[in-house]
């Protein structure tokens, strides 16, 4: 080959190279807190990045399935938002990675206390509370009043009101369930439950479905997070009303962590830390989304709920994230209450 001929390939590999497509950096993540926190996010960080994020929104009972069943060949980078007693469980079964990050400072104690639980590898997002609320309008049509306790859920005059989500399925469900057995003693809670059960009206996929279905009259009361039905009173639901039940509640410890052989590793490292960091953390009061933030470098939004003058149970995190604690609770749920008639 001449001189020329060498220079004329150089060119077109050049030219070539020059007109070949780039592929854009990406992340692919499971999102298990509201949608509308997930979506912003996503779309924001890639606005500041450029990293594409590839995004599935689940409850964290179904994200949780979706690990198991491809952690021979992980598709997916990050899991956030949701939950922790999940998180805990994936820990437990080796799905997730280590990470430890270096602002830990950052954080509130109740943040880092889930790293050090978790040996590094699920951290707290953010924090939220068990409430119950209720539609003003739909209980005073049927003469109601409204519950301020535990006790009063299993009343008879509520039959067919009552919503909540499956904790099989649900984070905050289980959540709901794990809660009621540490502040009653777990038979006695399972007998609450069975009553709890004859006024039920459905059990959800999601618990982020009560706040919605209680602001629609669809349903008269629901228990979950208490941010959601504040959500659903701020966006224009004034009927929507919610209260931390008398007796004490349990609270949720929201999860982030990396999954163990993801294939864009250091791209979900950067959306992680862009997500606890104070942009990232400050999205959700954005997106009307108000649970409790994990960073305390910045001012909380107004919108977000206090925690004031709620009686909050001592959770046990590591005792109810557990698989195998998990999985008999949720056994036994099965067994002696939803199996019931209602």
């Amino acid at each position: 080959m001449n001189k020329t001929l060498l220079k004329l390939s150089a060119v077109a590999i050049a030219a070539g190279m020059l007109a070949a497509p780039t592929f854009a950096q990406q992340v692919n993540a499971f999102c298990s807190t509201n949608q509308s926190w997930c979506e912003l996010a996503a779309t924001e960080f890639t606005k500041s990045t450029g990293i594409k994020v590839v995004q599935t929104h689940l409850g964290t009972g179904e994200a949780l399935v979706r690990l198991k069943a491809e952690a021979a060949n992980p598709k997916t980078d990050i899991w956030w938002g949701g939950t922790g007693d999940p998180f805990l469980a994936a820990a437990e079964e080796k799905l997730l990675d280590t990470y430890r990050p270096a602002y830990t400072k950052d954080l509130y104690d109740w943040s880092v206390r889930q790293y050090d639980m978790s040996g590094n590898t699920v951290g707290a997002f953010y924090t939220s509370f068990i409430g119950m609320g209720w539609n003003e309008e739909t209980l005073a049509k049927k003469k109601l009043a409204a519950p301020k306790c535990w006790a009063d859920l299993t009343d008879p005059k509520y039959k067919g009101e009552i919503e909540m989500a499956h904790p099989g399925s649900s984070g905050g469900a289980y959540t709901i369930v794990a809660g009621l057995i540490q502040l009653m003693g777990e038979d006695a809670a399972f007998e609450y439950m069975k009553k709890l059960h004859k006024n039920i009206t459905s059990y959800t996929k999601s618990s982020q479905a009560q706040a919605k279905n209680v602001a629609r009259g669809e349903a008269g009361i629901g228990i979950s997070f208490l941010f959601g039905f504040e959500e659903e009173r701020q966006a224009g639901f004034k009927s929507v009303k919610s209260v931390a039940p008398c007796e004490g509640t349990a609270y949720e410890l929201g999860g982030i962590a990396l999954i163990k052989g993801a294939r864009n590793a250091d791209n979900a490292k950067k959306y992680y830390d862009w997500l606890m960091g104070p942009v990232g953390q400050g999205i959700g009061a954005k997106a009307n989304s108000l649970q409790n933030p994990a960073n305390k470098t910045f001012k909380q939004d107004a919108k977000i709920p206090t925690m004031e003058g709620v009686k909050l149970i001592n959770y046990d995190f590591k005792k109810y994230g557990a698989s195998t604690e998990r999985k008999r609770i949720l056994e036994r749920w099965e067994k002696e209450v939803n199996s019931l008639p209602r």
